[in-house]
């Protein structure tokens, strides 16, 4: 029986088959075929969403051949690419051509098909998530049809965040900008301060986002900002680089997880310890360099937007929900800011967000944390993260999303048989 799991070992799904097409004709034609069998069709990207998204018991399309870019116009910087080329492999690929993304998350393995339909964001208090950048989508329905979906298209606002609901995204056009240097500015900094100034953070800077230690009052604040033309890359060092992001941030973390699972006790002072010994740093590199973190210790996730002016009071809610003594908790809290956006079912609709993402450690039991934290999140309006875990349905999108329901028509229209469905599709919009 063909097993399929996702990189945080959160989801485990059966298919029938698996199937790796290399053309839009290819995935035409697998669902035609799915469609004369009564099977339901499912893309996969890098699997790196945390939800089962992606799960299906029919057919799994992996999309890893679908990695080429196939044209570029570095006059308008639009750039055509096939849906399943990876973060990690587009960035450098632009980045010779003399392009770039504007924003992008903090890791890369995502396919961009993945990253857009489940609103991968960023962070920076003028910019906007990856979907953003989505001028066209083609995209294969229900019937096998390949359709082009371009800004004049009554389905674009629903196509470039869509949960893979609509049918199966090939290919993608993006709007990128040139290439860009970004400073990086990383430091220590005490919660109080940072809530103090964090208007000065968000509005000062191009890219902004910190790092709560819990019980504690430490932070990690990371400031990037665009340089002048003709300023040199001043990357971080081999051995600093090495010692920070690989060594501390992924062997030696890995480590202290799996110790403190044993000794969860131990973990208030191993988090004091933690924050105390982070040094200061700042370098400047190519933009995706910068955006980017090696992340090699395996987590589960839950990430809410929120409206951004209730972040103290969110924040607040997880104090204490800390200080109660409920479970200590090892991974930092990252928060992250981004500005409104028009696409429907991106979590930036309509609205200045923070992000606030809570972790746990992939061998420790996650429900109880990520409930509370739920909890804290709903009582101001969050709206989850597609691809990070939650158990939200569609009562509460409904009210979340003022163009839910567009959307959920736009889906009766182009697949009311439900081919492209799954059990979290089924949670989510019906």
């Amino acid at each position: 029986m063909t097993e399929w799991t996702n990189w945080g070992r959160s989801v485990t799904t059966h298919p029938t088959r698996v199937v790796r097409p290399r053309t839009s004709a290819d995935v035409a034609q697998v669902v035609q075929q799915a469609a004369t069998e009564g099977l339901r069709v499912k893309a996969i990207g890098a699997g790196h969403s945390f939800t089962a998204i992606g799960a299906t018991d029919g057919v799994l399309l992996h999309l890893n051949h679908l990695s080429s870019i196939l044209s570029h116009d570095v006059v308008t910087g639009r750039v055509r690419v096939q849906a399943g080329i990876s973060l990690h492999q587009l960035n450098p690929r632009l980045k010779a051509l003399g392009l770039a993304l504007p924003n992008l998350g903090d890791v890369d393995p995502q396919s961009v098909a993945g990253a857009i339909s489940t609103g991968t964001h960023g962070t920076g208090g003028r910019l906007q998530g990856i979907a953003a950048a989505v001028v066209g989508v083609q995209l294969v329905l229900a019937d096998g049809a390949v359709v082009e979906i371009d800004e004049q298209h009554p389905w674009f606002h629903a196509a470039r965040v869509s949960l893979g609901a609509l049918g199966i995204i090939t290919e993608v056009t993006l709007q990128c900008v040139p290439a860009f240097l970004l400073h990086a500015r990383e430091e220590p900094m005490a919660l109080p301060e940072v809530l103090s100034r964090i208007d000065e953070m968000v509005e000062d800077n191009d890219h902004f986002e910190f790092y709560w230690f819990p019980h504690t009052e430490k932070t990690l604040t990371k400031r990037n900002n665009r340089v002048p033309a003709g300023t040199e890359r001043d990357p971080v060092g081999r051995f600093r680089g090495w010692l920070d992001d690989r060594f501390l941030s992924n062997t030696l973390f890995e480590g202290i997880n799996r110790a403190v699972a044993h000794h969860p006790a131990l973990i208030p002072r191993v988090n004091q310890i933690s924050g105390s010994v982070i040094g200061a740093r700042e370098y400047t590199d190519d933009s995706y360099r910068v955006f980017v973190s090696e992340r090699s210790v395996r987590f589960r996730e839950s990430e809410f937007a929120m409206p951004r002016e209730a972040l103290p009071d969110v924040l607040a809610a997880l104090r204490a929900w800390f200080d109660a003594g409920h479970e200590p908790i090892s991974f930092p809290i990252e928060v992250r800011f981004t500005a409104p956006d028009d696409v429907w079912l991106s979590t930036g609709h309509d609205r200045a967000n923070c992000y606030v993402a809570v972790h746990q450690y992939w061998r420790t039991d996650h429900q109880a944390y990520f409930a509370a934290t739920q909890d804290i999140f709903t009582a101001h309006e969050g709206r989850p993260h597609w691809g990070k875990l939650h158990t939200l349905d569609a009562s509460y999108f409904s009210a979340a999303y003022p163009r839910f329901d567009d959307f959920v028509a736009i889906r009766d229209e182009v697949d009311p048989d439900r081919r492209f469905t799954n059990d979290y599709l089924d949670r989510v919009l019906s």
